[in-house]
């Protein structure tokens, strides 16, 4: 698999978060000694589709040909077709996302059209703009501890990844969603910030995400694609919360220092006025 210059082989970004969460379910992807192919991702999706008997749109490789439908590229996708890039990082990891969420990513594709046809492709609407960042850039947080929460409101970092480190996998559990920060993580030195949804979980939720990934992933897939379905999410860039993930414990060296916190330009103070919403219940 070539890697670009400015980027960690990778090798070893696949053995930290957040794309070792990754490496386990497409080892054949992230560990392979050659790019993966369209045909590659075809197989995967066949299989994918197999597995859990959810439909997902049909990669396929971006040429001349594939854009000269006219069609926007998310009206392209409800057609049951993504332009992919060959030798491409972005693209490879949105087909990832596709193949690990298909549900939410179904749902922000045909909100997203649904939008087009409102204000036309030339336009956008705030829930675009709030979509897209979540697409390219979201994670899900899910959280068992209001005290958590009331940090995360205060841009408590220091609270929240400091005081309460022991916390993290237990009683909050973040999933990457955004193809676009996965792929920043190819860069060893990037400080990581996420726009979230987050998602009240019980203790016992987590625990079961920690030891069936695979379950834990459907049902927070089908919980979010619901809720954006519904209109409940993704309505204003603004609700989205911001969250460092450098912060969390063992996804930057950093982060093993309490001075960090203080440091790191990642971890900025609350705007003045700025709320977010409550927890999406489960």
């Amino acid at each position: 698999m070539t890697v670009e210059s400015n980027t960690v082989p990778h090798s070893f970004v696949f053995e930290r978060p957040p794309l070792a969460d990754w490496a386990n379910e497409f080892a054949a992807l992230s560990a392979g000694e050659r790019w993966p192919s369209i045909a590659d991702l075809e197989a995967l999706r066949r299989a994918s589709e197999c597995a859990d008997g959810i439909a997902r749109p049909h990669f396929v490789a971006q040429s001349r040909a594939v854009l000269a439908d006219g069609l926007h590229y998310e009206q392209r996708i409800l057609g049951g077709r993504i332009a992919t890039r060959e030798n491409n990082w972005h693209d490879l990891l949105n087909a990832l996302v596709w193949l690990r969420y298909p549900r939410t990513k179904a749902a922000l594709n045909a909100a997203q059209c649904a939008d087009i046809e409102k204000v036309g492709p030339r336009q956008r609407t705030r829930a675009q703009c709030a979509m897209t960042h979540f697409d390219e850039a979201g994670a899900i947080v899910l959280c068992s501890d209001p005290e958590l929460i009331a940090l995360w409101d205060e841009h408590d970092w220091h609270g929240m990844f400091w005081r309460q480190r022991e916390a993290w996998n237990t009683r909050i559990a973040v999933l990457v969603f955004g193809h676009a920060i996965l792929e920043l993580a190819l860069q060893a030195e990037r400080f990581l910030v996420a726009k979230c949804i987050a998602l009240a979980a019980t203790e016992e939720q987590l625990a079961r995400l920690a030891t069936n990934a695979s379950a834990g992933h459907a049902w927070v897939d089908a919980r979010i694609a619901r809720a954006i379905a519904a209109g409940d999410q993704l309505r204003d860039p603004q609700e989205l919360r911001p969250l460092p993930l450098s912060g969390i414990p063992g996804w930057n060296p950093g982060a093993a220092n309490e001075s960090f916190f203080a440091e790191a330009p990642c971890f900025r103070p609350l705007r003045p006025g700025r709320r977010y919403p409550q927890p999406e219940r489960a």
